[in-house]
Protein backbone atom coordinates (compact mmCIF):
# COMPACT_ATOMS: atom_id res chain seq x y z
CA UNK A 1 0.00 0.00 0.00
CA UNK A 2 2.74 2.75 0.96
CA UNK A 3 1.40 6.10 1.23
CA UNK A 4 -1.76 7.60 1.79
CA UNK A 5 -2.55 9.79 -0.88
CA UNK A 6 -5.00 12.64 0.19
CA UNK A 7 -5.84 15.61 -1.84
CA UNK A 8 -6.81 19.06 -0.24
CA UNK A 9 -9.31 20.37 -2.54
CA UNK A 10 -11.78 23.19 -3.14
CA UNK A 11 -12.90 25.00 -5.97
CA UNK A 12 -13.38 28.30 -3.89
CA UNK A 13 -10.23 30.27 -3.64
CA UNK A 14 -9.25 31.83 0.12
CA UNK A 15 -10.57 29.08 1.85
CA UNK A 16 -6.71 28.06 3.61
CA UNK A 17 -6.41 25.13 1.10
CA UNK A 18 -2.52 26.02 0.53
CA UNK A 19 -1.55 27.12 4.22
CA UNK A 20 -3.41 24.06 5.19
CA UNK A 21 -1.34 21.52 2.90
CA UNK A 22 1.64 23.20 3.74
CA UNK A 23 0.75 23.56 7.30
CA UNK A 24 -0.55 19.86 8.12
CA UNK A 25 2.76 18.27 6.02
CA UNK A 26 5.31 20.22 8.18
CA UNK A 27 3.13 18.83 11.50
CA UNK A 28 2.96 15.21 10.33
CA UNK A 29 6.53 15.14 9.30
CA UNK A 30 6.90 16.20 13.31
CA UNK A 31 5.36 12.87 13.66
CA UNK A 32 8.17 11.18 12.22
CA UNK A 33 6.04 10.35 9.12
CA UNK A 34 8.13 10.83 5.65
CA UNK A 35 5.80 13.30 3.56
CA UNK A 36 6.03 14.37 0.06
CA UNK A 37 3.67 17.51 -0.60
CA UNK A 38 2.97 18.19 -4.19
CA UNK A 39 2.09 21.67 -5.78
CA UNK A 40 -0.16 21.39 -8.30
CA UNK A 41 -1.42 24.69 -8.60
CA UNK A 42 0.01 26.78 -11.19
CA UNK A 43 0.32 29.82 -9.02
CA UNK A 44 3.16 27.94 -7.23
CA UNK A 45 1.74 29.44 -3.98
CA UNK A 46 2.75 26.30 -1.73
CA UNK A 47 6.01 26.04 -3.45
CA UNK A 48 7.18 30.06 -2.79
CA UNK A 49 5.95 29.70 0.62
CA UNK A 50 8.36 27.27 1.13
CA UNK A 51 11.18 29.39 0.11
CA UNK A 52 11.71 27.38 -3.06
CA UNK A 53 11.56 29.72 -6.23
CA UNK A 54 9.08 28.86 -8.48
CA UNK A 55 10.53 30.86 -11.92
CA UNK A 56 14.18 29.08 -11.16
CA UNK A 57 15.03 26.30 -13.94
CA UNK A 58 14.59 22.89 -12.04
CA UNK A 59 11.76 19.92 -13.15
CA UNK A 60 8.93 19.65 -11.09
CA UNK A 61 5.49 18.24 -11.43
CA UNK A 62 4.80 19.62 -14.93
CA UNK A 63 7.55 17.40 -16.04
CA UNK A 64 6.28 14.31 -14.48
CA UNK A 65 2.60 14.79 -15.81
CA UNK A 66 3.24 16.23 -18.81
CA UNK A 67 6.66 14.66 -20.24
CA UNK A 68 5.97 11.18 -17.72
CA UNK A 69 9.83 12.17 -16.56
CA UNK A 70 9.76 10.36 -12.75
CA UNK A 71 8.57 12.29 -10.43
CA UNK A 72 11.45 11.51 -7.82
CA UNK A 73 14.02 13.32 -9.76
CA UNK A 74 12.37 16.46 -9.40
CA UNK A 75 11.24 15.58 -5.86
CA UNK A 76 13.27 18.29 -3.13
CA UNK A 77 14.52 17.62 0.32
CA UNK A 78 13.41 20.65 2.64
CA UNK A 79 16.01 20.32 5.53
CA UNK A 80 14.56 22.86 7.96
CA UNK A 81 10.87 21.92 7.28
CA UNK A 82 11.33 18.11 7.76
CA UNK A 83 9.46 16.93 4.07
CA UNK A 84 9.55 16.80 0.70
CA UNK A 85 8.60 18.81 -2.11
CA UNK A 86 7.42 18.10 -5.38
CA UNK A 87 8.03 21.78 -6.80
CA UNK A 88 5.21 23.64 -9.39
CA UNK A 89 6.18 26.61 -11.78
CA UNK A 90 4.48 28.60 -14.38
CA UNK A 91 4.57 25.79 -16.52
CA UNK A 92 2.22 24.03 -15.38
CA UNK A 93 -0.57 27.19 -16.45
CA UNK A 94 -0.96 25.53 -19.56
CA UNK A 95 -1.34 21.84 -18.62
CA UNK A 96 -4.71 22.38 -18.17
CA UNK A 97 -5.20 22.37 -22.16
CA UNK A 98 -1.83 20.05 -23.07
CA UNK A 99 -3.99 17.41 -21.06
CA UNK A 100 -6.61 17.55 -23.22
CA UNK A 101 -6.04 15.58 -26.20
CA UNK A 102 -4.07 13.00 -24.33
CA UNK A 103 -4.84 9.52 -23.79
CA UNK A 104 -6.37 8.89 -20.40
CA UNK A 105 -5.34 12.05 -19.18
CA UNK A 106 -7.07 11.75 -15.89
CA UNK A 107 -4.81 9.42 -14.95
CA UNK A 108 -1.42 11.45 -15.42
CA UNK A 109 -0.76 11.98 -11.62
CA UNK A 110 -1.56 8.78 -10.69
CA UNK A 111 0.99 7.24 -12.69
CA UNK A 112 3.45 9.77 -11.65
CA UNK A 113 2.96 9.10 -7.90
CA UNK A 114 2.42 5.08 -8.18
CA UNK A 115 5.99 4.59 -8.34
CA UNK A 116 6.59 6.78 -5.12
CA UNK A 117 3.91 5.14 -3.05
CA UNK A 118 6.14 3.53 -0.98
CA UNK A 119 8.70 5.66 -0.23
CA UNK A 120 6.35 7.54 1.84
CA UNK A 121 3.88 7.52 4.55
CA UNK A 122 1.13 10.56 2.89
CA UNK A 123 1.81 12.32 -0.75
CA UNK A 124 -0.22 15.34 0.01
CA UNK A 125 -1.70 17.42 -2.80
CA UNK A 126 -2.28 20.87 -3.19
CA UNK A 127 -4.81 21.28 -6.26
CA UNK A 128 -5.82 24.61 -7.65
CA UNK A 129 -8.84 26.59 -7.25
CA UNK A 130 -10.88 24.91 -9.72
CA UNK A 131 -12.42 21.71 -10.74
CA UNK A 132 -10.42 21.26 -13.45
CA UNK A 133 -8.30 18.72 -15.13
CA UNK A 134 -5.23 19.49 -12.73
CA UNK A 135 -7.51 18.75 -9.81
CA UNK A 136 -9.51 16.01 -11.35
CA UNK A 137 -5.90 14.26 -11.71
CA UNK A 138 -5.49 15.31 -8.08
CA UNK A 139 -8.57 12.94 -7.03
CA UNK A 140 -8.08 10.61 -9.76
CA UNK A 141 -4.74 9.71 -7.76
CA UNK A 142 -5.97 9.75 -4.20
CA UNK A 143 -7.10 7.42 -1.93
CA UNK A 144 -9.06 10.91 0.24
CA UNK A 145 -9.40 14.33 0.12
CA UNK A 146 -9.54 17.10 2.92
CA UNK A 147 -12.05 20.14 2.18
CA UNK A 148 -11.03 23.09 3.98
CA UNK A 149 -14.12 25.23 4.27
CA UNK A 150 -13.79 29.01 5.72
CA UNK A 151 -15.77 29.97 8.35
CA UNK A 152 -17.25 33.01 6.86
CA UNK A 153 -20.62 34.07 5.15
CA UNK A 154 -21.90 31.58 2.35
CA UNK A 155 -18.66 28.98 3.45
CA UNK A 156 -21.32 26.38 2.17
CA UNK A 157 -22.02 27.78 -1.37
CA UNK A 158 -20.25 25.78 -3.92
CA UNK A 159 -19.48 22.95 -2.00
CA UNK A 160 -22.81 20.84 -3.58
CA UNK A 161 -20.57 21.25 -6.69
CA UNK A 162 -18.07 19.55 -5.37
CA UNK A 163 -19.10 16.91 -4.07
CA UNK A 164 -21.17 16.22 -7.05
CA UNK A 165 -17.52 16.12 -8.97
CA UNK A 166 -16.14 13.75 -6.45
CA UNK A 167 -19.11 11.26 -6.95
CA UNK A 168 -18.55 11.85 -10.76
CA UNK A 169 -14.89 10.96 -9.86
CA UNK A 170 -16.00 7.91 -7.89
CA UNK A 171 -18.34 6.71 -10.66
CA UNK A 172 -16.01 6.85 -13.23
CA UNK A 173 -12.41 6.82 -12.27
CA UNK A 174 -11.56 6.13 -8.51
CA UNK A 175 -14.20 3.98 -7.00
CA UNK A 176 -12.67 3.93 -3.48
CA UNK A 177 -11.71 7.58 -3.09
CA UNK A 178 -13.39 8.75 0.28
CA UNK A 179 -13.52 12.34 2.54
CA UNK A 180 -11.10 11.73 5.19
CA UNK A 181 -12.67 15.11 6.78
CA UNK A 182 -13.86 18.80 6.16
CA UNK A 183 -11.50 21.30 8.20
CA UNK A 184 -13.06 24.62 8.98
CA UNK A 185 -10.40 27.62 8.67
CA UNK A 186 -10.40 31.47 9.64
CA UNK A 187 -12.40 30.48 12.70
CA UNK A 188 -12.86 34.08 14.54
CA UNK A 189 -14.46 33.63 17.68
CA UNK A 190 -15.33 37.21 17.83
CA UNK A 191 -18.30 37.34 14.77
CA UNK A 192 -21.28 35.04 15.69
CA UNK A 193 -21.43 34.42 12.09
CA UNK A 194 -18.57 32.14 12.60
CA UNK A 195 -19.93 29.82 15.22
CA UNK A 196 -23.22 29.31 12.90
CA UNK A 197 -21.25 28.45 10.08
CA UNK A 198 -19.43 26.21 12.36
CA UNK A 199 -22.77 24.40 13.16
CA UNK A 200 -23.78 24.53 10.05
CA UNK A 201 -21.31 22.67 8.38
CA UNK A 202 -21.69 20.33 11.11
CA UNK A 203 -24.89 19.73 10.58
CA UNK A 204 -24.42 18.73 7.30
CA UNK A 205 -20.97 16.69 7.34
CA UNK A 206 -20.13 14.48 10.39
CA UNK A 207 -16.63 13.57 8.84
CA UNK A 208 -16.30 17.13 9.97
CA UNK A 209 -12.54 17.75 12.35
CA UNK A 210 -13.02 18.61 15.69
CA UNK A 211 -9.86 20.85 15.17
CA UNK A 212 -10.89 24.45 14.10
CA UNK A 213 -8.45 26.56 12.07
CA UNK A 214 -8.17 29.99 13.63
CA UNK A 215 -8.25 33.51 11.50
CA UNK A 216 -4.57 34.56 12.34
CA UNK A 217 -1.98 37.24 10.94
CA UNK A 218 0.70 35.44 11.27
CA UNK A 219 -0.80 32.67 9.31
CA UNK A 220 -0.84 35.18 6.48
CA UNK A 221 2.47 36.55 6.71
CA UNK A 222 4.63 32.94 7.45
CA UNK A 223 4.70 32.08 3.49
CA UNK A 224 6.28 35.71 2.45
CA UNK A 225 9.10 34.22 5.24
CA UNK A 226 9.22 31.30 2.81
CA UNK A 227 8.87 29.01 5.95
CA UNK A 228 5.73 27.01 7.60
CA UNK A 229 4.26 27.92 10.26
CA UNK A 230 5.81 25.71 12.88
CA UNK A 231 9.39 27.93 12.14
CA UNK A 232 7.71 31.13 11.70
CA UNK A 233 5.64 31.20 15.13
CA UNK A 234 6.05 28.14 16.69
CA UNK A 235 4.61 28.39 20.08
CA UNK A 236 1.60 30.25 18.23
CA UNK A 237 -2.34 29.52 18.58
CA UNK A 238 -1.84 28.57 14.57
CA UNK A 239 0.60 26.05 14.75
CA UNK A 240 -1.14 24.37 18.06
CA UNK A 241 -4.25 24.01 16.13
CA UNK A 242 -2.15 22.26 13.00
CA UNK A 243 -0.59 20.22 15.83
CA UNK A 244 -4.14 19.08 17.10
CA UNK A 245 -5.06 18.39 12.96
CA UNK A 246 -2.12 15.93 12.80
CA UNK A 247 -2.84 14.03 15.86
CA UNK A 248 -6.54 14.00 14.57
CA UNK A 249 -5.40 12.66 11.27
CA UNK A 250 -3.31 10.14 12.50
CA UNK A 251 -5.93 9.00 14.64
CA UNK A 252 -8.58 8.74 11.87
CA UNK A 253 -6.16 6.58 9.54
CA UNK A 254 -5.19 4.51 12.52
CA UNK A 255 -1.25 5.37 12.86
CA UNK A 256 0.19 6.21 16.80
CA UNK A 257 1.22 9.59 16.81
Amino acid sequence: MGARIVTLVNQKGGVGKTTSAVSISAALARHRQKVLLVDLDAQANATSALGVDPSAERPGVYDAILDEMPAASAVLWLEEEGFYLLPSSAALAGAEVELVPIMARERRLANSLHPLRGSYDWILVDCPPSLGLLTVNALTASDSVIIPVQCEYMALEGLSRLMATLDLVRRNLNPGLEILGVLLTMFDPRTRLAAQVVEEVRSHFTQTFETIIPRAVRLGEAPSHGQSIFRYEPGGRPAAAYEALALELLARVGVPA
